[in-house]
């Protein structure tokens, strides 16, 4: 049995760049252009890029493709999969194969103590006996529940059965593919940044992920993630 405090996020496959931005941007006034030329004139690129992003014309910004693999929690698909436009998944089943255990528990650097009112509150540190208690109470029902699905398989109850036993801290994985413009609305949700225009409350793990896929999306398509950045992580 294994129990972590960190998510995987690794990419899989992409077709992204920002020059998919470019060619989809100025089809509509030129017409189909070489690679060399969309690609000959940088600071042309990236004010259009900028343009585009600031005035919120989206459509160029779906002409590509990032698809993930992602390990993380079962609670942190739920509200991941709230996320459909732009966005395709295949997770792992638990009908079709036994279940690892793997699960959750939160690290020490994870704030445990909301404060205030919904809409209005904030977390903060826990005592080393709340991170105490939720470690131990975590590992106990994790054994606990694993035990008993164990039990059932070995029983020969079917696994699309057995597996209602076992909690939303169990690790799941998936595919998950997007492009730009469907990450960007994402992240603008589950990520907290300073130059955010809108602010966001997502929970931290969560915003594990988000962080992950943020920093490799950045160096496939930096001008893009740039004036994303720059005009306040509002997607287009």
């Amino acid at each position: 049995m294994r129990f972590l405090d960190d998510v995987t996020v690794e990419l899989v496959k992409h077709s992204a760049s920002d020059t998919d931005v470019l060619w989809a941007a100025r089809v509509s006034t030129a017409g189909e252009q070489s690679l060399a030329e969309l690609e000959k004139d940088p600071g042309r690129s990236k004010g259009l890029i900028n343009y585009l992003m600031r005035d919120r014309h989206g459509s160029p910004f779906e002409h590509n493709s990032m698809t993930f693999f992602v390990s993380a929690p079962i609670f942190v698909f739920r509200e991941f999969q709230r996320h459909r436009v732009g966005w395709s998944y295949n997770e792992e089943s638990g009908r079709y194969r036994e279940l690892q255990p793997s699960f959750y528990v939160p690290g020490e650097g994870r704030k445990l103590v909301q404060e205030g009112k919904p809409g209005r509150y904030v977390f903060v540190d826990g005592t080393p006996e709340q991170h105490k208690l939720v470690t131990q109470q975590m590992e106990s029902a994790y054994r606990q529940s694993y035990a008993a699905y164990e039990e059932m398989l070995e029983a020969g109850v079917a696994r699309e059965v057995a597996r209602a036993v076992l909690p939303v801290g169990l690790f799941s994985t998936m595919y998950a593919t997007c492009n730009a413009r469907s990450l960007m609305h994402f992240l603008s949700l589950r990520t907290q940044h300073e130059q955010a225009r809108v602010p966001s409350f997502p929970q931290r793990e969560i915003e594990m992920v988000a962080e992950r896929m943020e920093a490799v999306w950045a160096e496939l398509m930096p001008l893009t993630h740039a004036a994303f950045v720059a005009n306040g992580r509002v997607a287009p």
